[in-house]
């Protein structure tokens, strides 16, 4: 198995996000692998290191979750890989919930989220997002959820 972090959707990835059957709320899991030191596009210096500046986008971008109607679920720090192999692992994960896919595409073209992009791209390394849906609402416990 292949695996590749990036920054950014290539354009196929891009073309089956606008799925027109695709409905509901989407679960994005976010692998994210950090640059030791943030590294700005406009060369200033920082003394930040990767993980401080996503942590910087991070606060500002739930805030702009919650008012699409999402909001972040879970973040964790990656300990240790206790089942399979990776040539590395990545340093943190997150979970956030977007009440539909526009909402997520929304959010990426407001001005508000274009003004804090900066700080994912200094802090980040690159990433894998993983879309994911509870669509039979169904929980690992057995429970459901209305």
């Amino acid at each position: 198995m292949h695996v590749q972090n990036s920054l950014a959707p290539t354009q196929e990835q891009i073309q089956g996000f606008f799925d027109p059957n695709a409905t509901g709320p989407i679960y994005m899991l976010n692998l994210l692998k950090f640059k030791a030191r943030a590294q700005y596009k406009d060369g200033r210096d920082s003394e930040l290191t990767g993980a401080q500046a996503y942590a910087l986008y991070g606060a500002e971008v739930s805030k702009i979750l919650a008012q699409q109607g999402g909001g972040g679920m879970f973040k964790a720090d990656v300990t240790r890989l206790v089942l399979g192999e990776v040539e590395a692992l990545w340093d943190a994960v997150a979970i956030a919930m977007y009440p539909n896919r526009q909402a997520m595409v929304t959010m990426m073209q407001s001005q508000e989220y274009q003004a804090i992009h900066h700080h994912r791209e200094a802090g980040l390394a690159g990433q894998l997002n993983i879309e994911t849906t509870n669509a039979n609402g169904i929980w690992l416990d057995g429970s459901g959820f209305a």
